[in-house]
């Protein structure tokens, strides 16, 4: 139960202001990088160094970028995995969400983020930190865990109103 208040107070502190811009999701994805390479016949591409993929005001940052299209078109999943990989987006109300994580898998098609190892989301001036966190895109819903060790846990800071 205890956790149940915890995991609602995290969603209603980053849910209050986090909507995508509206049109961010209507727009087409680009991705650059120095190099890439892939297997059109299996719609797997790889991008390698300096990667960046945007749509509208969403930023992925990454060492490194795997798209596996195979699902069709609209339904693909972007992996992103860096030191650290960063996410970014302007959000309605001008308020940038940010997160980092040793690896970051953007689903299309379900709108999703999920942040793998040493990862962080933080908007106006609040933070979460976990092994892992889910973060559904349109739902605006939140899942942090930690790794299961009794010295990593999931940590969370409430800033107050005003102070970013």
């Amino acid at each position: 139960m205890k956790s149940n208040i915890i995991l609602l107070s995290i969603a209603l502190t980053f849910s209050a202001v986090i909507q995508a811009g509206p049109d961010d999701f209507k727009k087409e994805i680009q991705v650059g990088s120095d190099r890439q390479f892939g297997s059109i016949k299996d719609k797997v591409m790889t991008f390698v160094d300096n990667v960046k993929v945007e749509q509208g005001s969403l930023l992925i940052e990454a060492d490194k970028l795997e798209v596996i299209a195979s699902a069709g078109k609209g339904k693909e999943v972007f992996i992103a995995s860096g030191q650290p990989a960063t996410y970014s987006q302007m959000l309605d109300g001008e308020k940038p969400i940010r997160a980092s994580a040793n690896e970051i898998r953007y689903d299309v098609a379900n709108g999703t983020l999920v942040l793998t190892g040493n990862a962080e989301l933080s908007q106006s001036g609040s933070m979460v930190q976990g092994a892992v966190i889910k973060y559904n895109l349109e739902k605006q819903e939140l899942e942090a865990q930690s790794d299961g060790k009794k010295t990593e846990r999931v940590t969370t800071v409430f800033s107050p109103e005003g102070k970013e």
